[in-house]
């Protein structure tokens, strides 16, 4: 089984998967996040849209096929603020997306809101 994408350490399949499958729902903000990077590394546009909160969700996403995502780290995880680094490859290098993000929850699920650069 291949590790989850989003640096767990678990198998994506004991990890992740069952959340981007909709099997069952992320527990927590950082639960949700983690899935949420994991969907952008395996392509998973549908999971991102499906949690997005329909207050902030755009009609459609088109992931960039050129980025390869490499690692998460997540800084800081309370309340409904998640605060991670996000390390790519794309054609012209590697860099990185530090982002502090917001979660709601709706009908006892939770939904990403928006995020803000730091």
């Amino acid at each position: 089984m291949p590790d989850c994408p989003c640096g767990s350490g678990s198998a994506l399949d004991a990890c992740c998967g069952p959340v981007l499958s909709g099997e069952r729902v992320a527990g927590s903000p950082e639960e949700l996040m983690r899935s949420r990077y994991t969907a952008f590394a395996v392509g998973d546009a549908d999971h991102l849209l499906r949690t997005w909160h329909p207050r902030t969700r755009p009609a459609r996403l088109t992931l960039d096929p050129e980025l390869t995502w490499l690692s998460l780290q997540v800084v800081a995880a309370g309340g409904d603020t998640v605060e991670f680094i996000a390390r790519y490859r794309g054609p012209t290098g590697r860099g990185f997306q530090r982002e502090v993000s917001r979660f709601a929850q709706r009908a006892g699920r939770w939904f990403y809101v928006d995020g803000t650069a730091s």
